[in-house]
């Protein structure tokens, strides 16, 4: 471990000792979702899918989120179940998508997610919500030990899962691997797109199996469940299959997006990534549309989390987003809402 990382490792030990020493509890269930690594390994998809499961078994989900670039100071309500009330700016991208995409559903956004818990409760009990059939679903939680849950979810991006094995910031890593130990279940994300070899996994679970023996482990991919125009209107399932696309996106692990359009069939002429929750400037748009027409695109593509920050602005008609959706193993939401143990 070099010096930069055993400084990171030290004041890590401190806040982790801190929050757990102050830990507090939620009189309901609290479902974590969260990563060893920075970047994308789908939380997002991952945190709207167990909300809308948690719904079909008749459970009133909440979601509780740091809200990331977000401007709006927490707690504060992003959605109580009736779609945004902030905008995209002062809640972050990714509450907002969530919002717009769960109906019934109340996203909280707040860096303590204790003191949301609470506030939600404050708010939501007088209007007949029961403690006994709420979940808090935590987004992005497992370095947040000062609120107990009853299951952590890891999440592992299976093309990159131990981020180099060096902690920040000289790799990924948010905490060293042995921290794998304390997950209640496993999903490598990205391990059911098309690509990935049977023995390649078989031998990343070995390798899981050695810090964490007992925590089930499932493989999840990204699946299409949207295409359509930036106003709502589908288009055919099949419809990005043989078209010439140029792609741009600004997520924490761009490569999944281009899987996603290769494996629907799509001829991916060009792609700009830019930063993770990048805030898109005029001359951004005006570039992507310059690197498009040159690389011979008919149809400019992007993500749901993009477009909402690019959508009230005059948009060329051949603008196209792509949905995906949170694909996992059968088994896994039985596993997650399963009151046995913890």
């Amino acid at each position: 471990m070099r010096l930069l990382e055993f400084l990171y490792y030290l004041g890590l030990t401190a806040k982790k000792f801190h929050a757990l020493k102050n830990q507090k509890r939620l009189p309901c269930r609290v479902i974590s979702i969260g990563n060893l690594t920075t970047g994308g390994t789908g939380k997002t998809p991952c945190a709207i899918a167990l909300a809308q499961e948690a719904r079909r078994r008749g459970l009133k989900p909440v979601i509780l989120t740091r809200g990331y670039k977000g401007t709006a100071q927490g707690p504060v309500f992003v959605s109580m179940g009736e779609g945004p009330i902030l905008s995209v700016e002062e809640a972050g991208d990714e509450p907002f998508l969530m919002a717009r995409k769960l109906p019934g559903v109340p996203i909280i956004k707040g860096g303590d997610r204790y003191a949301s818990g609470v506030f939600t409760l404050e708010r939501l009990t007088p209007r007949g919500w029961d403690p006994a059939a709420m979940v808090f679903i935590l987004d992005d939680g497992f370095q947040h030990w000062r609120l107990y849950r009853d299951k952590d979810i890891l999440l592992m991006d299976s093309a990159n899962p131990f981020g180099a094995r060096k902690l920040l910031p000289m790799g990924r890593l948010r905490e060293p691997l042995t921290a794998m130990g304390r997950a209640d279940i496993i999903v490598l994300t990205g391990a059911a797109d098309a690509g990935n070899k049977e023995e390649d996994m078989a031998g990343l679970c070995n390798e899981i199996r050695l810090y964490n023996p007992s925590a089930p482990v499932f493989q999840a991919g990204h699946a299409p469940v949207f295409c359509g125009t930036p106003s709502g209107e589908g288009m055919p399932g099949d419809w990005l299959s043989g078209k010439r696309l140029y792609a741009f996106c600004g997520l924490g692990n761009p490569d999944s997006f281009k899987k996603t359009l290769l494996a629907e069939g799509g001829i991916l002429v060009g792609i700009r990534a830019f930063r993770d929750h990048h805030h898109y400037r005029p001359d951004d748009m005006t570039a992507v549309q310059t690197e498009a027409r040159k690389a011979g695109a008919d149809w400019i593509v992007t993500t749901e989390k993009d477009i909402i920050k690019i959508q009230e602005r005059g948009l060329p008609d051949n603008v196209v987003v792509v949905g995906t959706g949170f694909a996992v193993d059968s088994g896994f939401y039985d596993n997650v809402f399963d009151r046995k143990g913890r």
